[in-house]
């Protein structure tokens, strides 16, 4: 197992065990079957162990398997603070105890804010005092470490990141979302700030591996390289310096051990362009289903309007390359649960988008049918409730 180092001196495995995902034995946690493969990983070099409050029994399962294989000490635990619940201080200490007892433990050790997507959320934290409250559980040992995921645009994770002197942050990332969400530029802006960067969905959710097309799979084939789908996510990603975990939701024994052989063998800098070019036709041959040629360039940003257009085009292409209802969802996420909306509907047919382009598309008339297809009524009305729910003043 390789590791590298965060910013407090920890030396972290380059893999990370993510448990949103673990192995299920009818509508439960399978414990017997997860045991073995935390402890599988952990045998392996494996000592980062990320979980989160909303993981249905994820806390308590991990909890149960550390304590009863005495390995505490040994690891480093990574929870979140489920901020879209709360709207008081008294709520930051309720779920952090929650989480305490959960996981059997006195500490944690990476703590993180959940789930921001919009600066809004975490101003909307520190107003209930949370930069306060995460000073004394520092003090005191309760917390080790904090830090925030995030699900938003690059502008906004740049903001967030520059606002507060974090000790790591996490984001998805994969070759696939290169220029999506927080993507490249947010990496090398936390890595120039000494910010470690934990990354999640690698594999976008098992999507590059489980929903490649043929002519991808024959592109890895040729290559003669003779990694797997999974393989070659991991190598691009490891290949970067600026990524100092990547996060699989590992379950099964298999996964697990080809996850740990990859991490132990892959170096920072050793992909050659070469692969980066296998990497680049697999790409081309995934987005062959594309409705909309953006490449995610951000050269027709900002909209006067606010209007986050290749956010809009990368979900309204998800509809097609993963399914109408994952293009929905992350429209909703990404765009729609914003502080301030970006939606579609704000264009006013400026054109001034257009004018830079370098696909040349007809951003304005693709605006409206992403629109169309993605907002549909009952979504609508769903996002508008949602939004009540998130941006109401703190009173909890």
């Amino acid at each position: 197992m390789q590791y590298r180092t965060d910013k407090n001196g920890n030396r972290l495995s380059v893999l990370g065990f993510g448990c949103m995902r673990f192995a299920q034995k009818g509508r439960s946690i399978d414990i017997a079957e997860t045991e073995r493969q935390i402890m599988e990983a952990f045998r392996s070099g494996v000592n980062y162990y990320d979980t989160a409050y909303i993981y249905p029994g994820s806390e308590a399962a991990l909890g149960e398997i550390v304590q009863r294989n005495g390995i505490r000490d040994e690891i480093f635990i990574a929870t979140k603070l489920p901020q879209y619940l709360v709207g008081s201080r008294a709520a930051l200490d309720r779920y952090f105890n929650e989480q305490l007892a959960r996981l059997r433990t006195d500490h944690i050790d990476y703590y993180l804010m959940h789930h921001l997507t919009d600066v809004a959320m975490w101003e909307k934290l520190k107003a209930v005092g949370v930069l306060e409250w995460i000073t004394e559980k520092k003090q005191s040992g309760a917390i080790r470490s904090i830090g925030f995921s995030y699900h938003g645009n690059t502008d906004g994770f740049v903001r967030i990141l520059d606002d507060y002197d974090w000790d790591m942050c996490q984001i998805q990332y994969n070759y696939f979302d290169e220029y999506a969400q927080a993507g490249v530029d947010g990496l090398k802006a936390a890595a120039k700030k000494g910010v470690p960067v934990v990354i999640m969905e690698p594999l976008r959710g098992g999507k590059l591996v489980n929903m490649l097309p043929q002519d991808a799979k024959d592109v890895i084939e040729a290559s003669g390289r003779g990694w797997s789908p999974a393989e070659w996510s991991f190598r691009w990603l490891y290949d970067q310096p600026e990524v100092t975990v990547v996060l699989s939701g590992m379950n099964t024994l298999d996964m697990v051990r080809e996850n740990c052989r990859t991490a132990d063998s892959a170096r920072a800098g050793a992909f050659t362009d070469a692969d980066r070019d296998v990497l680049r036709r697999v790409t081309g041959a995934i987005r062959a289903s594309d409705k909309v040629g953006c490449t995610g360039c951000r050269y027709c940003m900002p909209c006067p309007k606010g209007v986050d257009i290749p956010g809009t085009f990368r979900c309204y292409n998800a509809m097609f390359i993963e399914s109408p209802s994952q293009g929905r969802f992350q429209y909703a996420q990404t765009v729609g649960l914003t502080k301030e909306p970006a939606f579609a509907s704000q264009c006013i047919q400026c054109g001034k988008c257009e004018k830079h382009c370098p696909q040349g598309l007809p951003i304005r008339e693709k605006l409206r049918e992403a629109d169309k297809a993605l907002r549909p009524l009952p979504y609508r009305i769903g996002i508008n409730i949602v939004r009540k729910f998130m941006f109401r003043k703190a009173s909890r």
